[in-house]
């Protein structure tokens, strides 16, 4: 079957043109966030393993960079195969590659999720400092926590914050305020909850994939499957609005990015579905004349 993406909804030349345009412009500024992640991760790097980390903790110290890098390559290889190639190209060695880097990519999100746990676990494992006086404390070379992820050298300028409970991260030489920390956690369960439910949106997604290639993706399993996708997809939405009140830009950002995104490929999905089933009409259709 040849994919047909003007079909279904009646598209002009012009207006199809523009549709894809917006498309990867899409996918363009989502692997220009993989940089912005990467920034932003070096920077707080700074402050967190300044003594070095083990090969171990680069999921917890890079977990959003690899997490996005590996999503980019995931909606690029769902754009192949629900929109790009034809069905008949997707066989063989072809068939075979998309496995293997596809597999590659859902092990690299599932171990960056391991990572935004092994954030929400450190920022969980504070110890108190009662009667702890920032301004008291300027030369033990400690850092102040200031957001999610954001980490700023405690000095002259920032120490008087009014605060009556006070927290260093275990491990670090980080202090935070009570207020700070809490607002930092909220975020990391975010971050956590997100990754959980991208990971369940990719199976349901795996699945019609698989089963459209079959030719057993019915409109019945559709109707079920969107469903699943209504509540997955409304706790993507909430973790953004939650991320655009927070302030915290850049997530905010790139989780509209990744839901706009996914619109395209469960567009892609839904006409490849239809196509395939109009042509088994015709075909039926034709062999009773």
């Amino acid at each position: 079957m040849t994919k047909d993406s003007d079909t279904l909804l009646g598209r002009s030349d012009l207006n199809y043109r523009v549709f894809t345009a917006v498309k990867y412009v899409v996918y363009v500024l989502l692997t220009f966030n993989v940089f912005l992640f990467l920034q932003e991760e070096l920077s707080a790097l700074e402050h967190t393993f300044v003594d070095g980390f083990e090969l171990s903790q680069i999921i917890q110290v890079f977990s959003a960079t690899i997490d996005t890098a590996a999503w980019v390559l995931l909606l690029l290889l769902f754009e192949l195969e629900t929109s790009v190639l034809d069905d008949n190209r997707i066989q063989g060695w072809v068939k075979r590659s998309l496995h293997w880097v596809r597999l590659i990519c859902y092990a690299a999100v599932f171990y960056a999720f391991t990572g935004y746990y092994a954030e929400l676990a450190m920022l969980y494992d504070a110890t108190a400092l009662p009667g702890f006086d920032p301004c008291a404390a300027l030369d033990r070379g400690l850092s102040l926590h200031v957001d999610m992820d954001e980490y700023v050298p405690l000095d002259a300028a920032n120490c008087a914050v009014n605060s009556g409970e006070w927290f260093q991260l275990t491990g670090f030489e980080i202090v935070s305020e009570s207020q700070v920390l809490t607002s930092a956690r909220w975020l990391a369960w975010t971050d956590v909850v997100n990754s959980a439910a991208w990971l369940l949106v990719v199976i349901v997604l795996e699945i019609e994939v698989r089963l459209q290639l079959r030719g057993n993706l019915s409109n019945q399993i559709m109707a079920f499957t969107k469903w699943i996708k209504i509540a997955l997809y409304g706790t993507l939405f909430a973790a953004a609005g939650y991320w655009g009140v927070a302030g915290d830009f850049l997530d905010f950002w790139d989780a509209a990015l990744w839901l706009f995104a996914f619109i395209f490929i469960e567009l892609n999905v839904f006409e490849w579905q239809h196509e395939t089933t109009q042509e088994s009409s015709d075909a039926a259709a034709a062999q009773e004349a």
